[in-house]
């Protein structure tokens, strides 16, 4: 069941896929192989991936996925986020 998500948390779960997208080609892993040590399927880590899909995970998958991509979970989240003067729209006198 897929539960639905803020905007703000969808960005960050978009981010979050595109990071480890990249880190896994770094890497030199295959959504396969990246789907085995992880211990999920390869279609769970194509939905994680796809930039135009918002798929929430847990905690676990995401540990998962870090000791796979022989990172730690925290700098694979700081990998994943843009600073907020980054993204903010500086004419938008609300951000």
């Amino acid at each position: 069941m897929i539960k639905n998500v803020e905007l703000q948390n969808r960005d960050r779960f978009i981010q979050l896929g595109i990071a480890i997208s990249t880190l896994r080609k770094m890497r030199g892993l295959s959504q396969e192989k990246l789907a085995a040590l992880s211990n999920v399927s390869r279609s769970h880590i194509s939905a994680i991936e796809a930039p135009g899909i918002v798929r929430p995970f847990s905690l676990e998958v995401l540990f998962n996925i870090a000791n796979a991509l022989d990172i730690d979970p925290a700098d694979l989240i700081r990998a994943s986020v843009f600073p907020d003067g980054l993204t903010s729209n500086a004419k938008d006198p609300e951000r």
